[in-house]
């Protein structure tokens, strides 16, 4: 699978649109662990994006990215907007001077370096209630080319069983348990539409 200009666009405009229908969702998940409005600041994000995106296209994959995280970093509150835009950040930096991305497995590469720069800017570890308890495993699958839907949702869904240790749900202790974290599904949905792509 080759990955270019187009394929990385195609994908957001699908992640633009997935946010906007799930962005409800998102935000009552957000409302008894955090501030209630992840839905509505992630679609603030990805509009950002696309407004960015309708005044200059994008040339190289890296230019893709690095409009994403100036869009999220600029339009999204909270812990959310600094976590997306630093891994987009990343992943900019990790594709620099790329027209295409010529493999799967690149770009598991390059999607790793965006977990890692959520880690970085977080401080959290897998197993602490946040997104990275979706990309770190998602980044692992795409790399052996075994990312499925079902194993997505089985991560998301995993959140619910831990205790956060990180952000405003850490303030809940035991009580943040039975509640999806709202970041690992908005990553969840990130991953899904990169498998429709």
């Amino acid at each position: 699978m080759e990955y270019t200009v187009e394929t990385i666009t195609d994908w957001f405009d699908r992640f633009t649109q997935v946010i906007n229908e799930h962005k409800q969702e998102l935000s009552d998940l957000d409302t008894p662990i955090g501030d209630g409005d992840h839905g509505n600041n992630m679609a603030r994000g990805v509009q950002a994006y696309q407004d960015a995106k309708a005044q200059k296209m994008p040339e190289t994959i890296a230019d893709v990215f690095k409009m994403m995280a100036m869009a999220m970093i600029s339009k999204v509150g909270g812990a959310s907007g600094p976590l997306y835009g630093s891994a987009f950040m990343a992943m900019a930096q990790a594709s620099k001077d790329k027209k295409t991305i010529t493999s799967t497995e690149e770009l598991a590469q390059i999607l790793e370096a965006g977990a890692q720069g959520i880690q970085k800017r977080g401080k959290a570890e897998r197993e602490d209630k946040t997104m990275l308890d979706v990309w770190v495993p998602c980044v692992a699958d795409l790399n052996e080319q075994q990312l499925t839907l079902e194993k997505i949702t089985e991560y998301v869904e995993h959140t619910k069983d831990l205790v956060a240790k990180k952000g405003r749900a850490s303030y809940l202790g035991e009580r943040a348990i039975g509640h999806i974290d709202p970041g690992a599904k908005s990553s969840g949905l990130f991953f899904a539409t990169l498998l429709e792509t």
